[in-house]
């Protein structure tokens, strides 16, 4: 099926494409590192609302800006063509024109910067003006990972980065940067309950890679399927489950005070569900749900994982 045919009969209409375009089921993912940071900050009683508020409200701005540059950036380097299994996306179906697009990752990066120095200036006010700085630099740097994925004239998506990145930004700097923007202090062991959004953040990228093998070698797109070919890419999948799962127990089992901080393991078959289908199923349309199964897996692992350990 062509493209034509997709902008021609499948117009959804400017504001549902606009809102297809932030794809809303990538969200909860964003919000599962906030999360776990706003958690580990009460269990160690440090937690400010108003803090993991603009936490909130930064990341989703990332978050969208992320999608709006790969919407574009994928377009622009060919990884979205009529050879791309996966769902149709707004620039390439010509749903959204793609100085439009880049228009409103302009718009996005200006609400990411914004709420950003909000959030920093709540967090630190003038006296912290080191940690300020520190941190816009850190913030400017998620700007530009979420720009330049797919959309920058080199993107590191392409050259098979991408989940490097997102273990980063979706663990480490998500995690532990919400709980020292807290705490203004880091908790060594804090590292953990921050590995277990970076394994699975990459795991739910790594699903959307594996659903994409075909379009993206054709499109010269390295990611790390690509490269490991789609058993391999099965097994590594497997092992970012793991390297969550085995996060989560090790974090309790060094900090163990209640039988209640072990409350994430009702969330463990929905992992083994998503690792199981993910090794089984074979066609891009029979992989596709279990992309929104693993982020939503993600969130409610987080919530049990947070909720054990606050009680």
């Amino acid at each position: 099926m062509n493209t034509s045919q997709h902008t021609n009969t499948q117009n959804p209409g400017l504001v549902k494409a606009w809102i297809s375009a932030f794809r809303p089921r990538t969200l909860p993912l964003a919000l599962s590192c906030i999360g776990m940071g706003g958690f580990m900050a009460a269990a160690n009683g440090v937690f400010d609302a108003t803090v993991v508020g603009l936490c909130v409200l930064t990341t989703l701005f990332l978050q969208i800006l992320s999608n709006l540059a790969n919407d574009y950036g994928d377009s622009k380097h060919g990884a979205d063509s009529e050879h791309r299994e996966g769902p149709m996306r707004a620039v390439q179906a010509g749903h959204i024109q793609a100085e439009h697009m880049k228009k409103g990752m302009a718009v996005f990066s200006l609400l990411s910067l914004v709420s950003g120095l909000l959030l920093l200036w709540v967090a630190f006010g003038a006296e912290g003006l080191l940690l300020f700085l520190a941190f816009l630099v850190l913030g400017l740097a998620s700007i530009w990972a979420a720009i330049n994925y797919t959309a920058g004239d080199k993107p590191y998506g392409y050259a098979g980065l991408g989940d490097i990145f997102v273990f980063v930004f979706f663990g480490l700097v998500g995690v532990l940067g919400t709980y020292f923007l807290q705490a203004q202090a880091l908790q060594p062991l804090v590292i953990l309950p921050a590995l277990i959004c970076g394994f699975f953040s990459t795991a739910v990228l790594n699903v959307n890679n594996i659903r994409d093998i075909s379009s993206d070698t054709l499109a010269g797109k390295r990611s790390i399927p690509v490269r490991l070919g789609p058993k391999r890419a099965r097994v590594y999948h497997l092992l970012l489950l793991a390297g969550g799962v085995l996060s989560a127990f090790g974090y309790v089992l060094l900090n163990y005070e209640s039988p209640w901080q072990f409350l994430f393991i009702l969330a463990l078959p929905l992992v083994v569900v998503n690792g199981l289908n993910v090794w089984r199923k074979q066609t891009s349309k029979e992989l596709d749900p279990y992309l929104k199964q693993m982020a939503m897996t993600t969130l409610l692992f987080v919530l049990l994982f947070g909720i054990g350990q606050v009680v």
